[in-house]
């Protein structure tokens, strides 16, 4: 089969979207089938294969990571690839990309499916703060109605997903479709090393978020019931491991609660060591967000053998159900401080949730993920 995705977004973006992308390319090249992928390109450029063609790009206007595609450029980009008669295209964020899928499965006559990863409703007013929040959200509602019908089957990362989108009214046929992980991908790293790099002891009962330092996130909550927990566990450290716009806010509030001497913030790791090392050294992952989709990172943290604390709240419901090899508190500062306490302060209960993670994760595999994901397109070629 030959597939063209098409995204706004991709590595050396680091987010959901891209590491999506590319578990399920992965897996799909892996079984002799081509899978191209049109996205911008970056300044900061990357290594690429053939299948991934870059359309130059310029920076987006209030929002400094992501980057716009060349309509022009784009357009005759499609054009010259016309000849490799796609079966199917793959579009992955709602923005120009969309349009561009769309326009370019329905001149070749091939369907077309869109992955909606991302819950803009309570999204976009963070990064367009001068919009009241009703009228963003009205916004996202209908910009996401009008694009649903423009498809022939839309793929969401979750039930909760799928719940937004038939309040939202859409009608087009969907399909829960989670990312998976790559279980062998998820292995070795030194925690020691991590620790002495970033001057923590092997008594120290480190805390780690990793994830986008994005206002969406809910990472000042994290801190808010951290500085309560510290309080009681002495032993606690907070470690945030990523980049993003919410990080000169969270540094300050940091201070404020006058945490920042137990709090680490150690910016983007490298997936090739640097990453699996931090997990390693984690004693617990803690996670609040409250629109995530999905929620990838808590799947990494359990196959590592880490426990996760964290709100389970839309796209985490289907991840943390029946709670293995996590904790669940209630959406409150204490209750959440309470869980870091507890599994900061209990060795069993640490070793408990990570054994039950480890074998939770196996149930999110990529493997059995993309053999679904070829039988949607099969289905949709078929029609």
């Amino acid at each position: 089969m030959k597939i063209l995705m098409i995204s706004d977004v991709y590595f050396p973006r680091v987010n959901g979207v891209s590491t999506s992308i590319q578990t399920f390319r992965t897996e799909l090249t892996a079984r002799g089938h081509q899978v191209d992928l049109l996205a911008p390109e970056w300044p900061s450029g990357g290594d690429e294969d053939p299948g991934i063609h870059r359309i130059p790009s310029r920076q987006v206007p209030l929002d400094p990571e992501d980057r716009l595609m060349s309509r022009a450029v784009a357009r005759a980009r499609l054009r010259e690839l016309e000849s490799e008669r796609y079966d199917v295209v793959h579009v992955q964020t709602p923005f120009l990309a969309h349009y561009l899928g769309v326009a370019f499965a329905r001149q070749l006559g091939i369907p077309v499916v869109e992955t909606y990863h991302t819950f803009f409703e309570e999204y976009l007013f963070h990064y367009v703060p001068f919009v009241p929040k009703a009228a963003m959200r009205a916004l996202a509602r209908s910009v996401s109605r009008s694009q649903a019908a423009q498809v022939d089957r839309l793929i969401v990362p979750s039930s909760a997903m799928r719940e937004v989108l038939r309040r939202y009214g859409v009608t087009t046929a969907m399909e829960i479709l989670p990312t998976g992980i790559p279980i062998a991908t998820l292995s070795g790293g030194d925690g020691m090393r991590f620790r002495t790099q970033h001057g923590f002891t092997s008594q120290d009962r480190i805390l780690l978020f990793v994830g986008r330092v994005a206002h969406e996130k809910n990472i000042g909550f994290l801190l808010e019931a951290f500085q309560r927990a510290a309080r009681q566990c002495e032993p606690l450290r907070l470690v945030i491991a990523g980049e993003g716009p919410a990080l000169p806010g969270l540094r300050a509030l940091a201070r404020k609660l006058a945490i920042d001497d137990r709090v680490c913030f150690v910016g983007y790791l490298g997936r090739d060591g640097p990453l699996q090392d931090c997990y390693r050294a984690a004693d617990a992952f803690v996670f609040a967000s409250r629109t995530e989709t999905q929620g990838l990172v808590l799947l990494e943290a359990m196959a590592l053998g880490v426990p996760v604390v964290a709100l389970a709240a839309m796209g985490t419901k289907d991840i943390l159900t029946g709670n293995a090899g996590a904790l669940t508190p209630a959406d409150t500062v204490e209750d959440f401080s309470e869980a870091m306490c507890r599994v900061g302060n209990d060795a069993n209960l640490r070793r408990e949730l990570s054994a039950a993670g480890r074998l939770a994760a196996e149930n999110w595999r990529a493997e059995p993920l993309a053999t679904r994901l070829l039988a949607l397109y099969s289905e949709v070629c078929s029609r």
